[in-house]
């Protein structure tokens, strides 16, 4: 019988490494255009075409590479449209000048000078810059990979991160949730919660420089996720030494996908360059029954986005899943918690959510100021 509750010093280095040894098939991932260095590399009209065909079939493809499979995949050409890479990444440009005239400090994981780190640079995007915001987030791989990971109504948050020459690898880890805390609180939930903690984060990243292998893209250990106890072991220095030893980089290029499962054994790597400026706008995604690690204020994106967004709708410039992508990214798709004495709910279980609220302006063509009414209200309802 498994324990219920793991110890980290009782953890056997021998049965992670039997995982970390294996090797994907092809011929399990038909969709995938190949395998390097045990990472599954897809292309993006390849993915796009699937989708026509049969898009559960997809879906549950790119579930099985992150859960049984190596744990990580790329997408390559997953933003076609380099325009859209530049204009983003000169909103970064703008941000990060904004807030150096603040003193912001460098992130937590490098010293001040080597990194940048832009947090919530999905509203920081959206307040500067309507149209970059849009063009970005009606990705329908994006949302495919999304939905995949961890079903409808999940919550996008995003962190700019820019890793200058000379910047450092950071040590192995697992990440959100349970990777960002301690071993010993993290052994004091039952193994099934552990297990489930992977299960409410996707981590991605969409490259928006190129990186050579010398730029020091993410470190990756392969099937390291079906480890039942990799939050109490990433801490351990035989585990550590072993991930040195065994990880494995991919390069990539600007508007390639990266994602994987926020239980594999990852570390950004050194920026051995001269010149390489290695630039990503790091997803992490989490469930609709999970807390994300920032406060996002989606009232404030929405009202910032509605406008450009409805003469886009009215123009019919967005097809149905690039919509269905950018209201999934930027507003609530799931009802609760709320204040069911004010948001009760009508003709079902649940009250009207964010995003309903949204297709129903757009729908209805509600003015501007008529959905930052609706919007009000909406949040009124929910306040204890």
């Amino acid at each position: 019988m498994t324990a219920l509750y793991l110890q980290p010093e009782r953890l056997d280095l021998a049965g992670f490494t039997a995982l970390c040894e294996q090797s994907p098939t092809l011929a399990d991932y038909p969709l995938a255009a190949g395998i390097e260095r045990r990472v599954l590399v897809y292309r993006a009209p390849t993915l796009n075409a699937a989708v026509q065909r049969d898009r559960t079939e997809v879906l549950a493809e790119l579930h099985r590479a992150l859960a049984q499979g190596p744990g990580v995949l790329v997408i390559k050409g997953g933003y076609a449209d380099q325009g859209v890479i530049e204009r983003n990444t000169a909103v970064f440009g703008r941000i990060f000048a904004e807030e150096a005239e603040r003193g912001a400090a460098a992130d937590h994981f490098a010293q001040a000078g080597h990194n940048g780190r832009i947090w919530n640079s999905l509203q920081k995007v959206a307040e500067r810059d309507a149209e970059a915001f849009i063009d970005y987030y009606a990705n329908p791989l994006l949302a495919l990979v999304c939905e995949a990971w961890l079903g409808p109504w999940y919550q996008m948050t995003a962190q700019v991160n820019v890793v200058r020459p000379g910047g450092q690898a950071q040590q192995p880890h697992r990440d959100y949730h349970l990777g960002f805390q301690s071993a010993a609180d993290a052994s004091r939930f039952p193994l099934p919660v552990q297990q489930l903690s992977q299960y409410l984060t996707l981590q991605g990243a969409v490259a928006h420089s190129d990186m050579p292998l010398a730029s020091g893209p993410t470190l990756l250990l392969p099937f390291s996720q079906r480890y039942e106890g990799g939050y109490l072991a990433w801490r351990r220095p035989d585990f550590i030494d072993y991930f040195e030893r065994h990880a494995v980089q991919l390069p990539l290029e600007r508007g390639d996908m990266l994602f994987f499962s926020p239980a594999l054994f990852h570390a950004a790597g050194s920026n051995s360059t001269e010149d390489v400026v290695r630039t990503a706008n790091l997803l992490q995604v989490s469930s609709a029954f999970g807390k994300p690690m920032e406060t996002v204020s989606r009232e404030r994106i929405l009202r910032h986005l509605y406008p450009a967004l409805l003469a886009r709708y009215r123009q019919g410039q967005l097809a149905e899943p690039e919509l269905s992508a950018l209201i999934a990214a930027a507003a609530d798709g799931y009802s609760f918690p709320t204040n069911l004495d004010r948001d009760p709910p009508l003709g079902g279980l649940a009250p009207q959510t964010q995003q309903q609220l949204l297709r129903q302006a757009l729908e209805e063509g509600w003015t501007e100021a008529d959905f930052g009414r609706q919007l009000s209200l909406s949040q009124q309802k929910r306040q204890a």
